[in-house]
């Protein structure tokens, strides 16, 4: 079936409640939706008073052997005594299948906001993912994707030039300009960078914080270089991100190498992410959850402030890169 066939509307409550006795798990609480828009993920009470949350995939975005590697990772992590949000393992796997959907059950990991400028938080941080990466350096994902030009940008740009959403008035400004800005980031981005596996998604609201750091939702795990699990933490001017930066760093290098000659990747891949957010909204605009959350999207307002936006980073990609004296 297609994604149009195949959708989330025939998720409903008593198919939910169905999917999770058909492994054992009877709810006696409520299903509480929480927010997530790629997926459907719902916190609950089962009958032995465990806070559990089931995560329903979209259909067909992973494969099988997709959704597994991101679960394996998570227990890798895990094992190694990383605080992540983990998988359960019921009945010898931890994906399961019920009327045409697949899901996954984990414990709740709740907690307050990760604050980014709080530096003891953001030295923690940065302390875990020297760890993360310690473990992702091991071993490669198989079957996800490498992090690259024809997911972010080129595809996007098709996805782009099909859809109806940018006004008629702005359609040659928008592709000039996103044209000039995919031939940047194609002339600035290198495939030999070394490729680990990645948290992916690492911005702060992946982030719970309660003795420490938490990390959440490794839906978008993939391989790629190390700095893009690093560069969505900083923000403020170019002063703020050279200390943030300082401090992850200092942190990270106590146990993995810190990628040093990656920070040249970090305006290229603020780009490549600029243009995938664009074409993922596209993409989803007919599940409904996407028009209630977004519906400054349809507007021309939007497409406006995404041709300045386009200038801007144009600019930055044109910056001195922020650097670091290595640590010895």
């Amino acid at each position: 079936m297609s994604d149009a066939q195949f959708n989330y509307q025939q998720l409903t409550p008593d198919t939910l409640l169905n999917a999770l006795e058909s492994v054992g798990i009877r709810p006696e609480s409520g299903l509480l939706a929480l927010n997530s828009y790629e997926n459907r993920v719902y916190q609950f009470q089962d009958e032995e008073r465990r806070r559990l949350v089931t995560k329903f995939y979209r259909p067909q975005r992973w494969s099988d052997e997709q959704i597994l590697e991101e679960h394996q990772f998570a227990l890798d992590l895990e094992d190694a005594d990383i605080p992540v949000a983990a998988p359960m393992q019921l009945n010898g796997t931890t994906l399961f299948t019920y009327d045409g959907y697949r899901f996954a059950v984990f414990p709740s990991v709740g907690g307050r906001s990760f604050e980014v400028d709080n530096w003891d938080q953001l030295e923690m941080v940065g302390r875990f993912l020297g760890r993360i990466h310690q473990v992702g350096t091991s071993n490669p994902f198989i079957h996800r994707p490498t992090l690259g030009l024809e997911e972010y940008v080129l595809q996007p740009r098709r996805e782009l030039e099909n859809s109806t959403f940018i006004p008629m008035h702005l359609e040659n400004s928008f592709f000039s300009d996103l044209d000039r800005l995919i031939g940047v980031l194609t002339s600035q981005w290198n495939n030999q960078w070394p490729s680990i596996r990645l948290h992916g998604d690492c911005h702060p609201s992946n982030i719970l914080w309660r003795d420490g750091p938490m990390f959440v939702d490794l839906d978008d795990a993939r391989n790629g270089p190390a700095i893009q699990d690093i560069w969505m933490l900083l923000n403020g001017d170019r002063g703020d991100r050279l200390a943030q930066l300082d401090t992850i760093a200092e942190a990270y290098s106590e146990f993995h190498d810190f990628p040093h000659q990656q920070l040249q990747l970090i305006e290229p891949l603020r780009g490549l992410r600029m243009v995938h957010y664009m074409a993922w909204l596209a993409k989803r605009w007919q599940d409904p959850a996407f028009p209630r959350a977004f519906p400054w999207f349809a507007e021309a307002k939007y497409w406006e402030n995404q041709v300045l936006a386009f200038k801007e980073q144009l600019a930055a990609l044109e910056e001195p890169v922020l650097s670091l004296t290595p640590q010895w």
